[in-house]
């Protein structure tokens, strides 16, 4: 893993996402290592994704003079990155970002598969508007290891949603990508997780085959000879169409409120 420190010109970027005026993302890469992740597409980013994290040492400062003069908007941290991979207990800078969007009272809405999420509750517990989203996609901890190699496991993340609830901080959760053969097997258990935890609002999406992600995928699929299963979904549009309806019908009998996160696509 490279990590090194560089500066940045810029800290809020406009975006399209649902819900969302601004994305912020304190680091550029990310050691979680998510095989499917679509960030290095999004980025054009050639350099090995998971290899490497770009620390913006100086987004906080950046990040206060642009709040100055922005217009009022709900701000994204983790749209391309995650903000509490494992650097952010070395530099903070997620901790920082939010400190500057709590002073200007800008609404903040935070997605992680980190529990580190939760050595930031003293400040979100303080904040005027922020929400919490945590991404789980499969509580089969052999599977969660080939998909999110240095992610926290299922079972911490589903821990930090009860966590954040019990401290009023508004949560959902996040069911995506939806992996073939490793949500699907484990959709009951992980659904009634989250509702034991206290979340209510359910969002979902489906796994996309953009440049590069196959060949990411491939390997760890092939580890549980799944991947027939993964070219017949990278080949047939219709496939997930079975897998979301079962999700959003046992999010519905279990008192779920499920959405696409998606629902025009993108």
């Amino acid at each position: 893993m490279r990590v090194r420190e560089v500066s940045c010109t810029t800290a809020l970027s406009p975006t399209r996402l649902p819900g969302l005026d601004y994305a912020l993302n304190p680091y550029r890469g990310c050691s979680i290592g998510c095989v499917y992740c679509y960030s290095p597409s999004v980025l054009r980013e050639d350099r090995p994704w998971g290899r490497f994290v770009d620390v913006k040492r100086n987004i906080p400062v950046v990040l206060a003079k642009e709040l100055k003069k922005a217009k009022p908007g709900v701000v994204g941290i983790g749209t391309v990155t995650d903000g509490y991979q494992p650097v952010e207990m070395r530099y903070r800078l997620t901790r920082y970002c939010l400190e500057q969007l709590a002073r200007f009272e800008f609404p903040v809405s935070v997605q992680t598969k980190s529990s580190l999420v939760l050595k930031d509750m003293d400040l979100l517990r303080r904040m005027r508007d922020v929400e919490v989203g945590v991404t789980i996609t499969t509580m089969d901890d052999r599977m969660r290891r080939a998909f999110e190699p240095f992610s926290s496991p299922s079972e911490r993340r589903v821990e930090a949603l009860k966590t954040l609830n019990e401290a009023g901080i508004r949560t959902w959760a996040f069911v995506g990508p939806i992996l073939p053969g490793a949500t699907e097997t484990t959709l009951p258990a992980l659904l009634v997780a989250i509702r034991d935890a206290g979340t209510r609002h359910v969002m979902f999406d489906r796994l996309r085959f953009r440049p590069g992600i196959w060949e990411r995928v491939e390997p760890a699929v092939r580890g549980f000879r799944m991947d027939g299963m993964y070219r017949s979904a990278r080949e047939d549009p219709a496939f997930f169409g079975p897998l979301e309806e079962r999700l959003v019908s046992l999010g519905k009998e279990l008192g779920l409120d499920v959405e696409p996160a998606f629902p025009h696509g993108w």
